[in-house]
């Protein structure tokens, strides 16, 4: 996207800035919303401050960089938090996020934790922690846009963390109703290497990602957190409740395998009402610092897998942790990224798709536990 004259917003429900007033003699309201809606250009700096929430962003450019400062405070209605599925209160964090001004496309899918950051300084984080496991041995990494464990989302698809960090998990419908200028697409980001998130209203660009055939397997499964242990029955169709009921199938839909899409000669990230939701993955490079940050696993300009220099190679732990989308404790062809990927037959000495933890190790032992090269 190009980058637009500089413009400054700022959107404060004190009396004095935004003029809070009446039409009908009720209580006193403001357009902050309406304010947000009238700005075009998030491309240029902005800032965005609400002292209802407590809001704090703001948005600068250096020659390289777009640096968002921000206590990730969102700058609108949320649920009630805790909850009985979020025990966890919202507080005020201290972020600043750097990102690639000109953003370069690199094509190679990069897994991301944090893939992004909306524009008000909210995270997005789409993935969970949360593990179905049976004693028969199968586990299930569990979606956090499902309807059989409550993880206390709220109507944006939200929810806290330990640390207080309000993040979204899906679309986030208040970003989405206060950044919509009235167009199909709607701003509501910027994803780490640089490239914008945008929300088509009318959903017309769909992912690539099709539920599975056939039935889970796994018997005597449960879920468990610091505050309950419950019984879950993981037999039945593929419905979405777990990431593995997924796979990409390339040219399936409108979007690539990390929800992005090239308009119009520029490329995007989509957020869609359908999984994966928010991309779990990005096409294009990144600092190592910010990869660090957002828990990015790079795979290009001699790093491994787990963003580190390629001169420290990740453990097989590291890597489970990062790309083990069904929780088998393998790594299948579809799973492994960048230089893994690129040199999975390296290590699939019995060639049956599959890498275990024997098999990394005994081919890293073989390299003198040098990283995987880079082609």
């Amino acid at each position: 996207m190009g980058v637009f004259a500089m413009g400054i917003l700022v959107s404060c429900n004190s009396q004095k800035k935004n003029g809070d007033h009446t039409h009908d003699g009720s209580e006193p309201h403001s357009h902050a919303s309406e304010n947000l809606a009238n700005v075009n250009d998030y491309f240029g700096a902005y800032e965005l401050v609400d002292e209802s929430y407590g809001t704090k962003t703001k948005v600068t450019l250096t020659a390289t960089e777009r640096v968002m400062v921000t206590n990730a405070l969102p700058n609108h209605k949320t649920g009630e938090f805790p909850n009985p599925g979020n025990p966890n209160a919202i507080s005020a964090q201290n972020r600043t996020y750097n990102f690639p001004l000109h953003p370069k496309y690199i094509g190679n899918a990069t897994w991301a934790r944090e893939p992004g950051v909306a524009l008000n300084g909210i995270k997005f984080e789409p993935g969970t922690a949360e593990v179905v496991a049976c004693e028969t041995g199968e586990s299930y990494r569990v979606e956090a846009l499902q309807d059989v464990i409550d993880l206390g989302l709220d109507f944006n698809h939200a929810h806290v963390q330990p640390t207080g960090a309000y993040h979204y998990h899906g679309t986030p419908t208040s970003v989405i109703n206060d950044f919509d200028t009235g167009e199909d697409l709607v701003h509501v980001g910027f994803a780490h290497d640089g490239f914008p998130m945008y929300y088509s209203k009318s959903g017309k660009y769909k992912p690539s990602f099709k539920a599975l055939d056939g039935d889970r397997e796994g018997e005597d499964c449960s879920y468990e957190n610091p505050h309950q242990s419950i019984d879950i029955s993981v037999g039945g169709h593929h419905d979405g409740t777990y990431t593995s009921d997924f796979e990409y199938v390339e040219g399936s839909g409108d979007l690539d395998e990390c929800n992005g899409i090239t308009i119009e000669g520029k490329y995007m990230y989509l957020v869609t009402n359908e999984f994966p939701y928010i991309g779990r993955c990005l096409m294009g490079a990144v600092s190592q610092k910010e990869g660090r940050a957002a828990g990015i696993g790079q795979g290009r300009g001699g790093q491994g897998p787990n963003g580190r220099p390629g001169g420290k190679r990740p453990s097989f732990d590291e890597i489970i942790e990062m790309m083990d989308a069904n929780s088998d404790n393998k790594i299948s062809k579809t799973e492994a990224k960048g230089p893994l990927n690129e040199n999975f037959e390296d290590f699939d000495k019995n060639k049956d798709g599959f890498l275990t933890k024997e098999e990394f190790e005994n081919e890293g032992n073989r390299k003198g536990n040098r990283p995987p090269k880079n082609n």
